[in-house]
């Protein structure tokens, strides 16, 4: 138990961490105050309801503060709340108090384990200083209760949610290095492995033909420098340690390929058309492997997500600066506006060779996929 207690304590604060701030804090602290005033002006039974009011209007900015320091906004709230009931002899009855609800699903939405900890402790305490001084009868006390571990367990709910979705960001991400890292490895082992079966050749025509010895020599130092180029293109990227192909991964040239994939199993398909312009055998075969597979994922989610799409079209232009993939279909979106993790691949993708990619609704209609990667990425 001591060991539970302990985990929890040392828990982290939620990942990803949140907005200091949004326009929606500064709305709830302006309309609170006025109401706050409106109630006690309209509600004369109400004891010491003036006192409450200015104690209430005062602890709002307490709002501004409640994601990025939750236990400390928590605990002014409420332990001032708590002063004013023993000094008055009873809890407020504004309404409006239940905005402080708002502080108890910061802190454990965005809290640490401490933060947690001592906060369901002050609510426990509060709980209870409210049986000894205030008139709580026992439907109060547990209407109280239910309302504050429905709040508790949507602030725990939508923090599982999203630390959820960042994990799996990550993962998706990770696999996306993982995929680039695969590609650079095969690229590598097949320029390693050209650069091998010179070099014998090399070493058996060495006695009996110098000039085809020296030849082979050239091609060796050309496989080498493409393969330094390649490696120093993405030298950060990881990737497990497991076997890999001798043959490069598709590229630009299986560009082409996207056209008829799933065209004849599926005759309701959009119509793919595939260009590419400019000087193909300039992209080192990573480079490639990369426009392709931000291509192949395009397509495919115009396919799945584009409702009523019936033409879905690739444009690669290569060019002096680098190379440009452009994919646009013309159906409607999907009704989610959030990235998918495919989306967040093709990103991470881009990124990691020194290029952007975005992703959203065209002007013209339809979706648009855009991605860039200039030639001084490549060997960065």
């Amino acid at each position: 138990m001591t060991s539970l207690v302990r985990s929890l304590w040392d828990a982290p604060a939620a990942s990803p961490p949140p907005p200091r701030r949004v326009w929606r804090d500064w709305v709830l602290v302006a309309a609170i105050p006025p109401l706050v005033l409106l109630e006690a002006s309209l509600r004369t039974d109400v004891p010491w309801r003036w006192l409450w009011a200015v104690v209430l209007i005062a602890l709002v900015p307490t709002l501004l503060w409640r994601r990025t320091r939750p236990l400390p906004m928590l605990v002014i709230a409420f332990g001032t709340g708590a002063v004013v009931a023993v000094a008055t002899g009873g809890d407020p009855q504004l309404a409006a108090t239940a905005y402080m609800l708002v502080l108890v699903y910061a802190a454990f939405r965005w809290g640490d384990g401490r933060a947690r900890i001592v906060g369901a402790a002050l609510l426990i305490a509060s709980t209870t200083l409210s049986l000894v001084f205030g008139p709580t009868t026992l439907t109060d006390l547990v209407g109280g209760t239910a309302v504050l571990v429905a709040t508790i367990s949507l602030g725990a709910a939508f923090r599982w949610r999203a630390g959820s979705r960042a994990r799996e960001l990550d993962r998706v991400k990770d696999d996306e290095r993982e995929q680039l890292a695969r590609d650079l490895h095969d690229t590598v082992a097949h320029h390693v492995s050209a650069i091998a079966i010179q070099a014998q050749a090399g070493t058996v025509l060495a006695a009996t033909d110098p000039d085809a010895a020296v030849a082979a020599l050239r091609t060796i130092e050309g496989e080498a420098s493409r393969t330094l180029a390649e490696m120093r293109s993405i030298v950060r990227v990881l990737r497990r340690a497991d076997a890999a192909e001798l043959a490069p991964g598709p590229g630009l040239g299986d560009l082409r390929g996207l056209a008829t994939a799933d065209a004849a199993i599926d005759t309701d398909a959009p119509l793919v058309e595939v260009r590419l312009t400019g000087d193909a055998e300039s992209v080192p075969p990573t480079i490639g492997a990369a426009v392709y597979r931000m291509a192949q994922e395009s397509v495919t989610n115009a396919r799945r997500h584009a409702r009523g799409a019936t033409r879905v079209e690739v444009l690669v232009q290569v060019d002096a600066a680098g190379i440009r993939l452009d994919v646009h279909d013309d159906g409607a979106a999907g009704a989610s506006a959030a990235p998918g993790f495919g989306i967040v691949g093709m990103v991470e993708r881009a990124t990691l060779l020194g290029g952007t990619c975005t992703a959203g609704a065209a002007p013209e209609g339809g979706w648009t996929v855009t991605a860039a990667l200039p030639r001084s990425g490549w060997s960065t």
